[in-house]
């Protein structure tokens, strides 16, 4: 007798297998066509999230390297060489915190809120849209939704591990289609 529960798991590990290779390539392809997007201002798709990043409301008065690297969910040293190439470039600047002269705020520089606001935003709007172009407003708060709900398990796995609860995770590898 076959077993119906053992076939949808595994059929369910097949697809899981499926999306996280196609989210792998996504971060490639982001990668490569979002640096391209933005190349003639200089940026990378990892600066252009730490400009973007900066330039909400919320960071205004500059974020800390440890809060800016947990909301880009980066560790501390990549983001380090990361901020010291865009201070050399004259986009972000870092300067001790007022209230706690221990710890150092990133802000971004006139000369970085220019190539943010002017230079790179129209570009990676106009990405956007070539890319998201033919998805509806649906399709796009539906991918959005499930993308929030596969972060939110992950982040939740990476508490598990950190805090000494991990399980052996399989090898992402490629999938047939």
């Amino acid at each position: 007798m076959v077993n119906p529960t053992g076939e949808t798991t595994s059929a369910k590990m097949e697809l899981a297998n499926r999306v996280f290779f196609r989210l792998y390539q996504c971060a490639n392809m982001l990668h490569k066509t979002g640096s391209r997007a933005v190349e003639a201002e200089g940026l990378t798709t990892q600066q252009w999230a730490v400009l973007g990043a900066l330039s909400r409301e919320k960071a205004e008065g500059g974020l800390s390297i440890g809060d800016l690297a947990k909301y880009l969910m980066v560790s501390r040293q990549n983001l380090s060489g990361l901020i010291g190439r865009m201070e050399r470039d004259g986009h972000v600047a870092i300067a001790p915190d007022g209230r706690d002269r221990r710890s150092r705020l990133v802000t971004m520089t006139d000369s970085g809120r220019h190539v943010w606001h002017v230079l790179a935003r129209p570009k990676i709007l106009a990405y956007y849209e070539e890319i998201l172009g033919d998805f509806s407003i649906n399709d796009v708060t539906h991918t959005l939704h499930y993308l929030l709900r596969i972060l939110e398990n992950m982040q939740r796995v990476d508490v598990d591990w950190t805090s000494g609860g991990h399980s052996e995770a399989g090898a992402l590898s490629s999938p047939d289609n």
